[in-house]
């Protein structure tokens, strides 16, 4: 593969593969841009295809989080990991200590710690062999609560500005996965008063639970989820949810979830803001779960003032990038992605 010439591809500062076979690891790493300071982003441990689609995945990931820490006021750069899942070499001890090996050799330029399929006991492993781990369990924890938290600041925004209300009373919502994110921000949602409630994830265990707990939510296909007639549609899921071709039937008036890389490319959300649907950029809803574990690094040490403070500070990035779309008459997106690379560039 020639990776200068893949679309994902954003003239990356690094990318690296990794292939220990007596575990059996496998994956990537890549660095996107650094300008701001040591690159940080979680490890995906997920059953990909083939090692061309685990390379897209990690280099839009990595991209995606230079941005984030930008408008998150995080003085990071992006980066990210993925781990090529195969059941043949289980993530035993052993295979987790490799993959420790191998975030070491980057001598810091490179933190890493919770993402899909990695959990806060890996983490508590990983720690163990590697001190570039963040998202300690005596410390930030599991950043699934605060990127929900995230995401429900970033709804308030987006209904105040559509509906003149940020309230989530009588307000209707589809919530496509219902994982650690999915899940939390269901329980806030429910909190503030919403009710008429979709949901749809592929495991029947949890939408079980879910019904257990939430009685009133009403279970839909995971493919039909985006079809829902309701005020606020929320991707938590995996990335690439919105395509030129779903777009025509969405039927919400607001989009705003905690899935990373949720369109398929830039010209998605174009159209979305041609229906006059406000997107909410995944990378401003989602940033909670970043604040949360960069908080670590401060030279202050972790603060939990300091990720309520920031958390909170959500609501306003994505007012702020409201306003500035309405009055630039551009996509959401397009703005924020503006107002991030005019910080991580200028720090060059």
């Amino acid at each position: 593969m020639e990776i200068s010439k893949l679309p994902e591809f954003d003239n990356h500062e690094l990318v690296s593969y990794f292939n220990d076979s007596e575990t059996g690891l496998r994956g990537f790493v890549a660095i996107h841009n650094s300008n701001l300071g040591p690159a940080v982003g979680g490890t995906r441990y997920f059953n990909y295809k083939s090692k061309e689609e685990a390379l897209r995945d990690v280099l839009r990931l990595s991209e995606a989080m230079t941005y984030k820490c930008a408008l998150a006021g995080a003085p990071h750069g992006g980066g990210k990991a993925v781990i090529m899942a195969n059941p043949k070499f289980p993530k035993t001890t052993k295979f987790l200590n490799a993959f420790a090996g191998q975030i070491n050799l980057l001598k810091g330029s490179f933190y890493t710690g919770e993402d899909v399929g990695i959990t806060q006991q890996d983490v508590n492993i990983l720690s163990k062999k590697s001190p570039f781990l963040i998202g300690h369990q005596n410390l930030a924890g599991d950043p699934s609560p605060w990127a929900a938290l995230g995401v429900f600041y970033s709804m308030q925004a987006a209904l105040k500005s559509v509906f003149g209300s940020d309230k989530f009373y009588g307000r209707s919502f589809a919530i496509k996965g219902l994982g650690k994110v999915g899940y939390h921000l269901l329980e806030l949602i429910y909190k503030a008063g919403g009710r008429d409630i979709f949901v749809a994830d592929i495991d029947k265990t949890v939408l079980r639970k879910t019904k257990r707990c939430f009685s009133m939510v009403k279970i839909v296909a995971p493919a039909t989820i985006y079809k829902q007639k309701v005020d606020v549609y929320a991707p938590c899921a995996m990335g690439i949810d919105l395509t030129e071709n779903n777009v025509k039937d969405l039927k919400c008036k607001i989009i705003c979830g905690g899935a990373n890389n949720q369109l398929a490319h830039n010209k998605v959300g174009d159209s979305i803001y041609r229906r006059r649907i406000l997107y909410v950029p995944d990378y401003i809803a989602n940033s909670g779960g970043l604040i949360n574990v960069v908080s670590e690094l401060r030279k202050g040490g972790f603060s939990r003032k300091w990720v309520i403070d920031k958390t909170k500070a959500i609501r306003r990035t994505t007012q702020k990038i409201i306003n500035l779309s309405k009055k630039l008459k551009k996509s959401p997106d397009i703005v924020a992605d503006l107002m991030a690379e005019r910080i991580f560039q200028k720090s060059r």
